[in-house]
């Protein structure tokens, strides 16, 4: 993939025809006025067999939002400069857009050397080339009209395409929209400059709030399989018509990319004049308005008048129209946090200058998250640094999950401080004391001697109050003699154990609650069946209640709750059998 750049009339699409045998002039008023006024789209083989495809972008100034819509997608740049007119505004403006978008990659052709003589113009273009982005950028002269230079300029564009990085082929899918029409009895297509990916029939990708499914897919004109990039893709869609669709959309790989309206980025280059308070950002083939906020020195604070899918290394384009100027910027956050105290935008901006790229850039803002879920910090563009901790959806910190549970046995103990009867806080006031975005998190956080139990987090080693002990020891000691001998609510209430005092020897499982104001000792049920097995089965209530030496009012609920243990089985005569 190549784009042209360069002035109105230094004919670039006459270059394009030459090198392709195809028009890329779309709209009969183009080849009628000789003007250039939307992208137009050509390709060929070259003589090694590699396709080469060509966005031929706008030359005039007035068209200038159609040839950043063209640019912006592209690897390289084929800067076209006739030798009979030289280096103009419109040149110089478009070579400002390339350097502003960091583009490395070029080749440098000064046509119509058939007017003029192409050496002074090809040494100047040359230097001025050599202190942008593009640095020393190989120079062709050619004509288009009598194909002098042509092979030259094909051996040229060879080492060109040749040095280019190879494309991410795994990397998800963002096509930048850059044409959209119809076809009859196919419906739906739209075409774009496949940076990153593949995609291929069936695939589903998000269009804005929607899904979309891709019925075909042709590149260089012709169906096939698989695209992948970098490639010009024509895209038959499914379910969606041709007016729910603009120059500047995104179809994406669902869940791959954070759509935002409020980025921090950091210009390349710092400004030489007062930056607008509004501008014009670029980026693919998207234009929208943005209110421009300085934090300090190059970073930037930009406002979107509308969403965009936007990944952490994008790189952006602000126009100021008025001042006929652009700046190029790299997106640094995506997902930046609020400025709220005095001095935060400049503490920002110095938090952003000294972060790094790539993992450790990560690692640092993860650090300042603290806790996010991994799909949306990798929808934002970073790595998941080494170290940090994934539990569930959610992505810690390296170090966090260690340091929070470090604390979880302070919440416990100031929780039971407060209420000595319940055996530790319930997750959720854990979730809340930790400042965690999901109780989900919770259980990550518990070490031993600590557990989660019915929804808490207990402490296993916990004791009751003292008081609450001494009543609670002295009905097992009776139990240890008499293990069906439950005491009766006047005897509780006397000793100082009503229902919360109960509940807690419960839960610390020092009594077994059989039910409402019978409760006997741990392991009841092993010691009444053992006396049942002496019994003929099946047996009565009335015999179970002589074999435990214990009153109906016991017998009748433990009867029942063994048969709820399912020790016993209740037959259709009200008899029982052990099972």
């Amino acid at each position: 993939m190549i784009a042209t750049a360069g002035h109105v009339d230094h004919g670039k699409s006459a270059l394009v025809r030459a090198l392709t045998g195809m028009e890329p002039d779309r709209w009969a008023e183009e080849r009628r006025r000789g003007l250039t006024i939307d992208l137009g789209f050509a390709w060929t083989a070259l003589p090694s067999g590699r396709a080469v495809a060509v966005v031929d972008v706008p030359g005039h100034e007035r068209f200038i939002g159609n040839m950043l819509a063209g640019i912006g997608p592209v690897p390289a740049a084929l800067l076209v400069v006739a030798a009979d007119d030289g280096w103009s505004a419109q040149t110089e403006e478009h070579v400002a857009v390339l350097d502003a978008l960091g583009v490395e990659h070029a080749l440098l052709a000064v046509t119509k050397s058939d007017l003029a003589d192409p050496g002074p113009v090809l040494a100047d273009a040359t230097e001025r080339l050599a202190g942008t982005s593009m640095g020393a950028v190989p120079g062709i002269a050619v004509s288009a009209l009598t194909g002098a230079g042509m092979p030259e300029f094909t051996t040229a564009l060879e080492r060109l395409l040749e040095g280019l990085p190879e494309p991410d082929a795994t990397a998800p899918v963002r096509l930048w929209i850059d044409r959209t029409f119809t076809i009859k009895g196919a419906g739906t297509v739209v075409t774009g400059t496949l940076a990153g990916g593949t995609v291929a029939p069936e695939d589903r990708l998000r269009l804005g709030d929607r899904d979309v499914v891709v019925r075909g897919v042709q590149s260089l004109g012709r169906p096939v399989d698989r695209a992948r990039a970098t490639a010009r893709v024509a895209l038959n869609l499914r379910g969606i018509a041709v007016e729910e669709i603009s120059r500047g959309d995104a179809l994406l790989t669902p869940g791959a990319f954070r759509s935002t309206a409020e980025v921090d980025v950091t210009l390349v280059r710092a400004p030489e004049d007062r930056l607008p308070a509004e501008a014009v950002v670029h980026v693919g083939s998207a234009t929208v308005g943005a209110r421009v906020r300085p934090l300090d020195g190059a970073v930037v604070r930009l406002r979107l008048d509308a969403a965009l899918p936007l990944r952490i290394g994008d790189r952006v384009l602000l126009r100021d129209p008025g001042a006929r100027r652009v700046l190029g910027a790299e997106v640094r956050d995506v997902d930046p946090p609020e400025l709220r105290r005095r001095g935060a935008a400049r503490q920002r901006a110095a938090d952003l200058a000294a972060q790094p790229a790539g993992d450790a850039g990560a690692a640092a803002d993860l650090a300042r998250r603290r806790i996010v879920r991994t799909a949306e910090f990798t929808a934002m563009g970073w790595p998941v640094p080494e170290g940090a901790a994934e539990h569930g959806p959610w992505l810690l910190a390296p170090g966090l999950v260690d340091a929070l549970a470090a604390r979880v046995p302070d919440v416990v103990a100031r929780f039971r401080r407060l209420r000595p009867l319940e055996p530790g806080p319930p997750v959720e006031v854990v979730r809340r004391a930790l400042d965690l975005p999901g109780a989900d998190l919770v259980p990550a956080l518990v070490r031993p001697p600590l557990a989660l139990r019915d929804g808490r987090v207990v402490d296993g080693a916990a004791e009751l109050p003292p008081q609450v002990q001494r009543a609670v020891d002295a009905i097992r000691v009776r139990l240890a003699a008499d293990p069906f001998a439950a005491p009766e609510v006047p005897e509780l209430a006397a000793a100082g154990l009503g229902p919360r005092e109960l509940a807690a020897a419960v839960r610390s499982g020092q009594l077994v609650r059989v039910a409402d104001a019978v409760y006997l000792a741990p392991g009841i049920a092993e010691v009444a069946r053992a006396r049942l097995g002496g019994l003929a089965q099946p047996f009565t209530v009335s015999q179970a209640r002589q074999a435990w030496g214990t009153s109906r009012r016991v017998a009748v609920p433990l009867m029942e709750w063994l048969d709820a243990q399912g020790l016993s089985t209740r037959l259709p005569d009200n008899t029982r059998r052990l099972r």
